[in-house]
């Protein structure tokens, strides 16, 4: 049987094809086909779509932002010392999981390693031995978080950046080749240690770009993702890997708070943001949170086209977060809680997206309408597709009149007053007279214009 190749697609082809304001990361990673994981092995991440981002550093100390050291030239004697204020004797990684769970997420990324190269577990391949094992309260964070997901039955993700300033030929990786060559030889090392000692469910990778010039995807001649990645996949086989070491990745990577309009994406992928304002995804003080009707559409705009929601907190020194935050984490999850079977195990469709009214998730048979904007979803009508609707109903179980015309399904709302009014998403439960079918494409993104 001769194997198909994936159709490729250039960056303009996407924007066009798709009319969206999703702006992939990476694009035009190189290809591997003893990296490419069949679609059965991702089926748990399409599934689980709200997952928690957790980054937390020596960054953390400051409250500046986790590009602190580099922004401030901060020297490294200098940056080192936070080590001794890191941390807490009374906080464990528990607390993140506790507040993953309570956020309604079904899987978690920790930032491992940032660009300061401070590794938060006791790794021997670390560069002057600069980890939270070595140092301050002498603890393999790692190690505990992993061990805290699994008790929880978290699925568990390693952020690892492959950049370190420490090493002048980061910024240098021609003239300085050799000195690169040994901060390529820690990568390698810790990249190791990370999938053989932890044996993580996704490896998160960051920093490829080298001397903060080009991406990730430029800087794939030096670092050889695919013998990289091929290391990992030797200890986790069905290790899911995104794009950002230079390879292609199981996932796309969309970053930041900016909204998410277009039509569904026919590729697995994964919306980046913050629950914060996004300025830093590290802790900064009196950072505000965002809104929690905001949050909400985001969410249901970014699931309603096939995407996964990763949100992002950024713990203060002590591995804490505030009040607000976790009030803020509270609400999401109590909204989950009660519509989470319209999110949670559903794939993006059969109707596409109408920006800021509607979109659409289903599973088998069951449609879950997703109304943004009541108002203007009264002027509407629903698009005839291949199967048929038998019966709509408000999620509550009250039933719906819908009639049918020449332009499409006309659904008709009763107008809502008061306090009706404002809820963030109203969701429609439509029975189809069979099971729909999941269509997913396999494509290249080029990331050429």
């Amino acid at each position: 049987m001769v194997k198909r190749m994936p159709r490729e697609m250039t960056g303009a082809e996407l924007k066009s094809m798709l009319k969206s304001s999703i702006n992939f990361k990476s694009l035009g990673g190189i290809k591997c086909e003893e990296l490419e994981l069949p679609t059965e092995e991702k089926q748990w991440f399409f599934d689980c779509k709200v997952g928690m981002f957790v980054h937390w550093g020596l960054y953390s100390v400051l409250g500046h932002g986790e590009w602190a050291k580099f922004n401030e030239k901060i020297p490294d004697e200098e940056y080192n010392a936070l080590a001794e204020d890191f941390g807490s004797e009374e906080f464990h990684p528990r607390e993140w999981v506790d507040l993953a769970k309570d956020f309604g997420a079904r899987y978690m990324v920790m930032v491992t390693r940032h660009h300061d190269g401070f590794a938060l577990w006791d790794s021997p391949g670390s560069y002057h031995d600069f980890t939270s094992k070595r140092t301050g309260l002498h603890r393999d964070y790692v190690k505990e978080y992993v061990e805290a997901c699994r008790e929880a039955g978290m699925r568990t993700g390693l952020y690892y950046s492959l950049m370190d300033w420490r090493f002048p030929g980061y910024f240098d990786p021609v003239g300085k080749r050799r000195n690169a060559e040994l901060m390529k030889k820690e990568v390698y090392a810790q990249v190791e240690e990370l999938c053989r000692d932890y044996c993580p469910d996704i490896l998160w990778y960051d920093g490829a770009w080298l001397a903060h010039q080009g991406s990730d995807t430029s800087s794939a001649w030096f670092w050889e993702p695919d013998k990289l990645n091929k290391l990992a996949r030797k200890y986790r086989p069905e290790l899911l890997i995104n794009p950002r070491s230079g390879w292609e990745g199981d996932f796309y990577c969309d970053e930041g708070s900016h909204e998410i309009t277009g039509k569904i994406i026919p590729v697995p992928w994964e919306k980046n943001m913050c629950i914060c304002s996004g300025c830093s995804w590290g802790w900064m003080e009196n950072d505000p949170v965002s809104d929690f009707n905001w949050l909400i559409q985001m969410m249901v705009n970014v699931v309603c086209r096939g995407g996964n929601w990763l949100v992002n907190i950024g713990p203060d020194k002590k591995g804490k977060v505030s009040e607000e935050i976790r009030e803020r984490i509270h609400e999401v999850g109590e909204w989950l809680r009660k519509y989470g079977t319209s999110i949670y195990n559903t794939a993006a469709g059969p109707y596409e997206p109408v920006d800021n009214v509607y979109g659409s998730t289903f599973c088998k048979n069951t449609v879950y309408l997703h109304i943004l904007d009541e108002k203007k979803f009264r002027n509407l009508y629903l698009p005839y597709t291949e199967n048929e609707i038998k019966e709509a109903r408000f999620f509550n179980g009250e039933e719906i009149s819908m009639s049918k015309t020449e332009k499409g399904i006309k659904l008709l709302l009763p107008e809502k007053k008061g306090e009706q009014s404002k809820v963030p998403d109203t969701i429609l439960v439509l029975k189809m007279n069979q099971s729909i079918e999941q269509k997913r494409e396999r494509i290249y993104f080029t990331g050429k214009e």
